[in-house]
């Protein structure tokens, strides 16, 4: 590719630029070839990249495996097809099994090739390289070579045990969406019994009635609270057994001796975790700076666990470590990162033990602003471990045996620093939205016992606002140093979401200005102008589904949501991968001895960065899943009960509604809302019926009956109640149908639970 001089004054290509260069060039083009192409270099690279990915957004360009960009419309080089035509004295012919939505689906001419296994037939799926070529009136036209066959390749099942009365076994799948059963043969059940959850493979050939599958593992009765857990590990492919290897290497690792580390043991520093925390992985202190230049300041200490002493690069714990990128919580158990000698005791912060910690100093003035910070590895001692509503009760004049002690020389202090953070917090005015959040209760037998409203409390800011600081910290001293950096960045909302958000509010007669660039703080005037109205649910919902989600990369655009240049994730290295990386580069960095990043882990930022990302969105689902299922067990003696909810999706299917009582979701199908002519408004996010009162919009309140819980899938079903319903279960007689139109300028909905933002992944 020929490499064009930079142009004076335009730092950036043109999105049409962008787009007839690829056009030109079919092989495999990616953001380092465009940037090349057109002679852009240092920080307007990265502002290529979010070209990019709003010009994906929009549909302008599509990806090519291993990160290439193609044309929108244009095939990439190698695909998976799907055959859909296979005459037996003509050529196959064949469709992209991904395509973007909107675009005209291309044929594809299957040509004869020399792959080894029996000629695909329709609906079998292959890998394949494609070449572009052109009809007889010059429209596109593909031709495809078969690299090899997908469609036979056995899929991994999970599901319960069913027994028929005919004595024949069915397996139950536990993903909601899937639309059929599967057959097993007696031979194929290794043991399994009615109502045992299992894991099964898909079996080959293509029989007669229900596809078959055999078990493969065996995980439990169904029945037993534990599972619900299971099911969404196993599900999600979640690694839950450690190699012998890095069980080997953690039962051999032992505790730190002061040796050339700063000894903080003194210091009486604290944890402040929820009651029910299973790793503790930072503590903090606070202290009035004596420096008369600073008058009214403090000086902070954000000590955390030195997770890189004992997890060395490449070792079998850092492999392990890597592999799973997190831990993974769910209400009955954890699916750690690193082996329980380490997460449990070693690297956890105990109370009264030495522990090896990363420590950060912090000088702060009387309105929060940093003056500067230093980074030192230490030797700690922690004076005492309190839950978030001990130290909120201490601070609100209730202290106990534990907290009175440290009441004036460690609470106080913290209490004030923390004060004059939230001076600078509120003119950085970072994004602010309320997203309750429950907590699942189990009782000693696993069971669900009560779901809760997690308490917001100020002892939760005060050690939310500190870790902030600490992770602002470390990626500018990276950054200082010259050192890689694992940064969590949150891009800002691409502009069809803010399309999207700006249809609605107009639908409720706010304007949201086109061209204007939003900061944080328009986001919260708009949640603030609403707030007492009837929308403000409403509102609440679609900015936050308007906003990036959070991710790692080596390549920092700053984190829109905190309303930070630069961030990354350095305070919990026990549970999460991307603080092990940052720790070793300021290690390295800034000289601070043995475990710094090794020379081979630099050139992978980019392909772990990725990874991590992947593995915490998997963790996410299957807590979200988990979730799901505890809700629908619990709920599943209550069929004909009457809720208060609110509506938090609408799609042109049906209503997604959430619970006030429990938090709980759950599907109205459009077939119980009444025989009515429903109409999709998908800018207002809204069902309207002919009848004015059929009208149903996001963020409604709104009684609904409950008609299934289905605890294997996760899955809740409600009707919109009518006389009649009540706790007795009772249900009135089917109502017919109702017919449904497509409003104009709608696009087919997903079908989508809403979602639901997670405090602690910032």
């Amino acid at each position: 590719m020929a490499k064009r001089p930079p142009r004076a004054g335009t730092p950036l290509p043109t999105k049409e630029e962008i787009a007839k260069f690829l056009a030109d060039h079919p092989g495999k083009v990616g953001k380092r070839e465009i940037a090349r192409a057109f002679g852009i270099t240092g920080d307007a690279r990265i502002e290529l990249k979010r070209l990019l990915a709003e010009m994906a957004d929009q549909g302008i360009v599509g990806r090519e495996r291993r990160r290439g960009l193609v044309a929108a419309g244009a095939l990439p080089s190698i695909a998976v097809i799907e055959v859909i035509e296979a005459p037996e004295d003509g050529e196959l012919l064949a469709r992209p099994v991904q395509w973007p939505e909107g675009l005209d689906v291309p044929e594809i001419d299957v040509l004869p090739g020399k792959h080894p296994g029996p000629a695909p037939t329709v609906g079998d799926r292959v890998l394949a390289r494609i070449e572009r070529g052109e009809n007889h009136l010059g429209h596109p036209r593909y031709r495809a070579t078969i690299m090899r066959a997908l469609s036979r390749e056995a899929e991994r099942v999970m599901g319960v045990i069913r027994m028929e009365k005919s004595g024949e076994a069915r397996l139950v799948s536990v993903d909601r969406r899937s639309k059929t059963d599967y057959r097993i043969d007696s031979a194929d059940l290794k043991g399994a019994l009615d109502g045992e959850l299992v894991s099964a493979e898909t079996m080959p050939g293509r029989p007669m009635g229900l596809p078959k599958v055999r078990v493969r593992e065996r995980l439990g009765d169904m029945g037993e609270a534990k599972s619900i857990s299971l099911i969404a590990i196993h599900s999600h492919g979640i690694p839950v057994a450690f190699p012998p290897e890095a069980i080997k290497e953690a039962r051999k690792a032992a505790p730190v001796t002061l040796g050339k580390r700063e000894d903080l043991r003194p210091l009486p520093l604290i944890t402040i975790d929820p009651v029910d925390a299973r790793d503790h992985d930072d503590a903090v202190y606070a202290e009035p700076d004596g420096d008369p230049k600073n008058p009214g300041g403090h000086h902070v200490v954000v000590a955390i666990a030195d997770v890189a002493h004992y997890v060395r690069p490449n070792s079998a714990l850092d492999r392990a470590a890597k592999e799973r990128g997190n831990s993974a919580y769910f209400p009955d158990r954890v699916v750690p990162m690193l082996p329980e000698e380490l997460s449990t005791d070693l690297c956890s912060l105990i109370e009264g033990e030495d522990r090896a910690a990363l420590a950060l100093h912090l000088w702060l003035d009387s309105e929060g602003n940093k003056i500067r910070h230093r980074f030192t590895r230490a030797l700690i001692r922690i004076a005492a471990g309190v839950h978030y509503a001990q130290a909120q009760d201490a601070i609100d004049g209730k202290t106990d045996e534990m907290t009175g002690p440290l009441l004036e020389p460690v609470l106080k202090p913290l209490w004030a620093a923390w004060k004059a953070v939230m001076i600078a917090r509120e003119k950085r005015e970072p994004l602010e939205i309320d997203a309750p959040e429950r907590v699942i209760r189990l009782g000693a037998s696993g069971h669900v016992l009560s779901i809760e409203p997690r308490a917001r409390l100020d002892a939760h800011r005060v050690i939310e606002e500190f870790m902030i600081l600490a992770n602002v910290a470390a990626a500018e001293e990276l950054e200082t140093r010259r050192q890689p950096c694992m940064y969590r960045v949150h891009d800002q909302p691409t502009a069809t979401k803010l399309d999207a958000l700006r249809e609605f509010l107009r639908t409720i007669d706010i304007k949201l200005a086109k061209g204007q660039v939003l900061k944080p703080r328009q986001f919260n005037g708009i949640l603030a102008r609403t707030s007492e109205g009837p929308h403000a649910r409403a509102v609440a919902e679609i900015v936050l589904r308007s906003q990036a989600q959070a991710v790692y990369t080596p390549e920092n655009i700053g984190h829109f949501g905190l309303a930070l240049r630069r961030y990354a994730h350095f305070t919990s290295p026990i549970r999460r991968y991307a603080d092990i990386l940052v720790h070793r580069a300021l290690i390295r960095g800034c000289k601070l001895g043995d475990g710094g990043l090794s020379d081979d882990e630099v050139p992978l930022f980019e392909e772990t960065a990725e990874h991590i990302s992947t593995t915490e969105r998997r963790a996410m689902a299957a807590e979200r899943e988990s979730t799901d299922r505890y809700l629908a067990a619990y709920m599943a003696d209550r069929v004909g009960a009457v809720f208060t909810a609110r509506v938090s999706g609408v799609t042109r299917f049906g209503l997604f509604v959430t619970l006030d009582e429990t938090g709980a979701n759950g599907l109205v199908p459009i077939s119980s809302l009444g025989n009515d002519f429903f109409r999709h408004d998908e800018a207002a996010h809204a069902l309207i019926g002919r009848n004015p009162a059929n009208r149903f919009t996001l963020g409604d309140q709104v009684k609904v009956t409950l008609r299934e819980a289905t605890p294997i899938t996760g899955g809740l079903v409600f009707s919109i109640a009518r006389p009649g319903d009540g706790e007795d279960g009772a249900e009135d007689a089917p109502r017919p149908g109702p017919r449904f139109r497509r409003g104009a300028g709608t696009g087919a909905s997903r079908g989508r639970a809403p979602l639901k933002k997670s405090r602690k992944r910032t």
